[in-house]
């Protein structure tokens, strides 16, 4: 008797639509991949709770927050296109822009670019205020082109969070849904040798990346969702220590952008193991399920964080479209 009640009851809980919260990397045009990912699992019945992203994740979170606001899934989904779409539109014109020669003798890679190789150059023998005495920041435009700032700051909406780095203290910034403008997303995604810091408020803040990419831990205590998924794909991991100095240098600015992440993976993971209610936190464990690219972006060298070719960034989409079609598929048959 009480099975054949339940049965009813746990076909409504299976039916209804999951609820996660999303954490996103940052990583210049790879947040191409995170938009595959994105827009695969936008495909799925799902409820987005919060999400956090620094970088070119905090764009991704951006555009997924105000297209949801205007028109649900299918409204983040057009958002998230229209963002790469200014992203490749507004920055074809870049000194690393390559040649077809480059195409076909590297295939995406452009390490071996002259015009990265000119710009990497550059930017290491004269700071962005010397070479951008104006403070000129595309991502600026390419925010106030993209978003409604008034429809992501709703308060009833999903939550976001915008890592910063502050320049001074050298400590995470936390922005969220209020408080959320231009200056903040390209805050977020300001590479400290490419563009002069984004002052705000009268502090300067650089890369979200180097204190938070992402922050997990405001999806643990300001949300409810159980599910946290992360989307990652500067690599934890390499085949090998490094031995060119670019290689060097991508390498280091790899570990320092995952060390913070890595931190507070282990908490969650820790949590994860820990009874109910430990620390009070929460009544249940959450669970942290990661969607990494894996090998599929080895090889593509450092400099493609710059490519913002339109066909690159489809690549990238496509990549991250099959990584989270094929992780779906894995976890087909689970329970919520």
């Amino acid at each position: 008797m009480q099975r054949s009640l339940l049965r009813p009851l746990l076909r409504i809980l299976r039916s209804r639509p999951r609820k996660l919260s999303l954490a996103l990397q940052g990583g210049g045009s790879h947040g191409a991949f995170t938009w595959g990912v994105l827009d695969r699992l936008l495909e799925e019945d799902i409820l987005v709770d919060g999400v956090s992203g620094a970088s070119a994740g905090a764009l991704n979170a951006a555009a997924l927050v105000d297209g949801w606001s205007r028109n649900g899934r299918e409204g983040a989904r057009e958002a998230l296109e229209r963002l790469w779409q200014t992203i490749s539109r507004t920055l074809q014109g870049t000194p690393a822009r390559s040649t077809p020669l480059d195409y076909l003798l590297s295939g995406w890679n452009r390490d071996l670019s002259p015009g990265f190789l000119f710009l990497n150059r550059l930017t290491h023998l004269a700071s962005p205020y010397a070479l951008n005495p104006s403070g000129y920041n595309p991502i600026t435009d390419i925010a106030e082109d993209v978003f409604d700032m008034e429809r992501l700051n709703r308060s009833d909406g999903i939550r976001l969070f915008v890592s910063m780095t502050d320049v001074r203290s050298g400590e995470l910034a936390l922005r969220r849904n209020g408080a959320i403008n231009a200056d903040v997303l390209a805050a977020s995604a300001c590479l400290p040798l490419l563009f002069q810091a984004v002052e705000i408020d009268g502090r300067p803040y650089w890369d979200g990346g180097y204190t938070g990419n992402p922050a997990l831990y405001p999806l643990l205590f300001e949300c409810r969702a159980r599910d946290i998924y992360l989307v990652q794909f500067t690599p934890a991991d390499c085949q090998q220590a490094p031995r060119r100095v670019n290689d060097i240098v991508a390498r280091a600015r790899e570990i320092a952008f995952h060390a913070n992440l890595s931190r507070e993976r282990a908490f969650v993971e820790m949590l994860q193991q820990q009874g109910p209610g430990w620390f009070g936190l929460r009544r249940w464990r959450p669970r942290l399920h990661r969607i990494e690219s894996g090998e599929s972006m080895q090889g593509l060298g450092s400099s493609s964080r710059l490519n913002t070719e339109w066909a690159f960034l489809c690549h990238l989409r496509d990549l991250g479209r099959q990584h989270m079609d094929n992780w779906l598929q894995g976890q087909a048959g689970e329970g919520p």
